[in-house]
């Protein structure tokens, strides 16, 4: 009951505070120390093969120092039951992020409805690991369109669900998962081999989350009375179009209910990724109606989430 506790009383802060810049933040000292350890591991002359393995040990210098200090700092404050609860609440808020991405990509409809595309871009490239520099405004709100349906899956359903399992110390080795996979996960020049390690782990601790997201999206654009019927049917159409195996089925389901084309190509550090497009090429634009469409969606998914996973670990734990 106590990880239901934290679950909930985190998400409840979550819709609350999302993540304040000034604040201290478990995923922010993961990234000083992925950033470290690819800095010395980038100065030296090393071969592609060893890059693979210098690789490897990041990942489980990085992951293993997650885990190990949050479930000492877990063992740590059971000495007292509010501390414990505090403590783990805390850390269940830091690993889910609803309001954070709603608050990112409402910033960039702000200035889309200002016309002023340059801070878009900007605003976007905080966001995405993608090249902004020269994407119009169609481009834009498709590309923040797919960063919140697929972060639905990372940044939402992913977390909960591992949170429901083995509490904050699991969610957190999550988090440390998908943050290597976000800064060093890229199949480019820079980062084929030092981030092919953390790329590959992350597709197989998002490999049923993402699944799972498909059916909870979709179930959330029923209740939101939006396509459901092409949310399904593209999300079963679609769901393997991406070069990553996880990514396409939240966009998919986005982009059967907002009747859009997503994907295709993307420049990612001066190279151009080929990618399939995802959906009917109806001819529909993408707008920033449907950035804030997206955004409700998040919002119902995670809900339905939070309920359904809640429901499940107290009918079986």
């Amino acid at each position: 009951m106590n990880i239901i506790l934290m679950t909930i009383f985190g998400f409840i802060l979550d819709l609350i505070l999302g993540d304040p810049y000034s604040w201290p933040h478990p995923v922010k000292l993961m990234g000083k120390l992925i950033d470290v350890i690819d800095k010395k591991i980038e100065a030296g002359d090393y071969s592609p093969k060893k890059q693979i393995h210098l690789g490897i040990w990041m990942w489980i210098i990085v992951v293993g120092t997650t885990g190990i200090l949050t479930g000492l700092i877990m063992y740590l404050a059971h000495f007292n039951y509010w501390a414990y609860m505090i403590i783990g609440t805390y850390l269940a808020y830091t690993t889910i992020s609803v309001k954070g991405l709603a608050f990112e990509a409402r910033k960039i409809i702000k200035s889309l409805k200002k016309d002023d595309i340059k801070t878009a871009r900007y605003q976007l490239s905080m966001i995405v690991g993608r090249t902004t520099d020269d994407l119009n405004e169609e481009e834009i709100s498709k590309a923040t369109i797919e960063t919140i349906a697929e972060n639905t899956s990372d940044g939402v359903i992913a977390p909960l669900m591992y949170l429901l399992i083995g509490g904050p110390v699991l969610a957190m080795i999550y988090k440390a998962v998908n943050t290597l996979d976000s800064m060093v996960g890229y199949k480019n020049t820079r980062f084929k081999n030092i981030g092919e390690a953390s790329a590959k782990i992350d597709d197989v601790f998002n490999f049923i989350p993402a699944r799972l997201t498909w059916v909870l999206m979709t179930f959330a654009t029923l209740v939101m009375r939006l396509n459901f019927k092409e949310a399904w049917q593209v999300g079963k159409s679609d769901h393997n179009k991406h070069r990553s195996p996880n990514s396409a089925y939240p966009e998919s389901v986005v982009a059967g209910a907002l009747d859009l084309q997503l994907g295709g190509p993307h420049v990612y550090f001066g190279d151009v990724v080929k990618k399939p497009f995802i959906g009917n090429d109806s001819g529909k634009t993408a707008t920033v109606k449907d950035i804030s469409k997206t955004i409700q969606i998040l919002y119902v998914t995670a809900c339905i989430t939070l309920v359904v996973f809640c429901a499940i670990r107290l009918i079986f734990v």
